[in-house]
C-alpha cells in the first residue's frame, strides 16, 4: 500500500505513530526497525517521544502519511484567489447565477454544503411601475365590460346617433352624458335619449321598456303599426317625442302640451298630468290616489294600509292565513285520493 521509500522515511514513522491509536504496538515495531536501519546507514536515528492528540491522518492514494506540519498547513483556512476578467466571468458561469452576485469563490466555500443567502426583490416605490400596466389592463377590462353590457334596445338598430339630430342635441348639451350607439346615457348607465329612427320599426320591440326613463325618443322615418297608447305605458319621464308624419302622439291633444306636425315627422312635446287636469274627482276610490303611468295614461295607487278591490281592506295581507288554507287543503284532497286509489287496489 505504502511505496518502499515511504517506509525508510523517518519522519513517516514519527506521524505513524502519533496517529496510531489501537495499533500502537504495531506502530513502535515500525519504528524500531526503521531506527536499526538508520543506524545501518549512518543516518541520524529516531528520538523523542510520541506526541498525544496530533490530528494527522492518513492521504488516500499517496504513498505516505502526512505530517504534523503538513497538518497544520491544511488547517489554514485556503486563500481564496480573485478572479478577475474573463476568469470571474467563466467561474460565475458554472455556478449559476448567483456566482455574478457573491463573487469567485475558493474550492472550501465551492464545496460546501452550507444554503445561501437569497436577496428579495425590493419592494419600494420603485415596484410601483410594475403596477401600471396592470392597472391600465383592468380599466380597458372595465371598460370593454362596460361597452357589452349595454342595453339591448342601444343595439336592436345598427349604427350609432346621428350628429344632427335631437337625441344628440340633447346629449351633448347637457353635463354627464354620453353616447353609446344607440343611446344617451348617463354615468349610472341609465336611458335617458333614444334614437332609433329610420330602423324599419314596425313596433318598438319587446325591449322597449329598457327605455322607461328617458327623456326624449326619436321614432321617425319607420313604419309603424297599430296604436301606440300601451306601448308608452310607465314612461313619465318623457317630455319630447318624435314620430312619423302619420302616426298620432298617444293620448293626443289632452296628454301633450304642443303636438307639431312637419312634412316627414310629428314632434310631441310636454308630457301632461291627466291627475291634475281630469275633472272628475271620484275617479279613484276614497282610500286610492291618482298617478301618472304615461303619455295618456294614470293608475290609482291605494293609500298606506290599504289594499284589494278599490283599497276597501285596511291592514296588510295575512301570508299566514293564506298559506295555511292552501296546505290544508291540499292536505285534505291527498289524504282523499289516496284512499280512493287504495280501495281500487283491493277490489281489483
Amino acid at each position: 500500500m505504502f511505496t518502499e521509500g515511504g517506509w525508510r522515511d523517518p519522519s513517516f514513522c514519527e506521524a505513524a505513530t502519533s496517529a496510531s491509536g489501537r495499533g500502537e504496538h504495531r506502530a513502535e515495531g515500525v519504528c524500531s526497525r526503521l531506527r536499526e536501519a538508520a543506524r545501518r546507514r549512518g543516518r541520524p536515528s529516531l528520538k523523542g517521544k510520541r506526541k498525544r492528540g496530533s490530528a494527522s491522518v492518513p492521504e488516500r492514494g499517496l504513498g505516505r502519511m502526512k505530517t504534523s506540519a503538513e497538518l497544520h498547513e491544511q488547517e489554514k483556512p485556503p486563500s481564496s484567489p480573485r478572479a478577475t476578467g474573463l476568469g470571474r466571468l467563466g467561474h460565475a458561469r458554472g455556478r449559476g447565477p448567483d456566482a455574478l452576485r457573491g463573487g469567485a469563490a475558493g474550492p472550501g466555500r465551492a464545496n460546501s454544503g452550507a444554503p445561501r443567502e437569497r436577496k428579495m426583490a425590493p419592494h419600494g416605490p420603485g415596484s410601483l411601475t410594475t403596477l401600471v400596466p396592470w392597472a391600465a389592463a383592468l380599466l380597458l377590462a372595465l371598460g370593454v365590460e362596460r361597452a357589452l353590457a349595454l342595453p339591448e334596445i342601444c343595439t336592436q338598430c345598427p349604427g350609432s346617433v346621428q350628429n344632427l339630430s335631437k337625441v344628440a342635441l340633447y346629449c351633448k348639451t347637457t353635463r354627464e352624458l354620453m353616447l353609446h350607439a344607440r343611446c344617451c346615457l348617463n354615468q349610472k348607465g341609465t336611458i335617458l335619449g333614444l334614437d332609433l329612427q329610420n330602423c324599419s320599426l314596425e313596433d318598438p320591440g319587446p325591449n322597449f321598456h329598457q327605455a322607461h326613463a328617458t327623456v326624449i325618443i326619436d321614432l321617425q322615418a319607420n313604419p309603424l303599426r297599430g296604436d301606440l297608447a300601451n306601448t308608452f305605458r310607465g314612461f313619465t319621464q318623457l317630455q319630447t317625442l318624435i314620430l312619423p308624419q302619420d302616426v298620432n302622439c298617444p293620448g293626443g291633444i289632452n296628454a301633450w302640451n304642443t303636438i307639431t306636425s312637419y312634412i316627414d315627422n310629428q314632434i310631441c312635446q310636454g308630457q301632461k298630468n291627466l291627475c291634475n287636469n281630469t275633472g272628475d274627482p271620484e275617479m279613484c276610490p276614497e282610500n286610492g290616489s291618482c298617478v301618472p303611468d304615461g303619455p295618456g295614461l294614470l293608475q290609482c295607487v291605494c293609500a298606506d294600509g290599504f289594499h284589494g278591490y278599490k283599497c276597501m281592506r285596511q291592514g296588510s295581507f295575512s301570508l299566514l292565513m293564506f298559506f295555511g288554507i292552501l296546505g290544508s287543503t291540499t292536505l285534505s284532497v291527498s289524504i282523499l285520493l289516496w284512499a280512493t286509489q287504495r280501495r281500487k287496489a283491493k277490489t281489483s
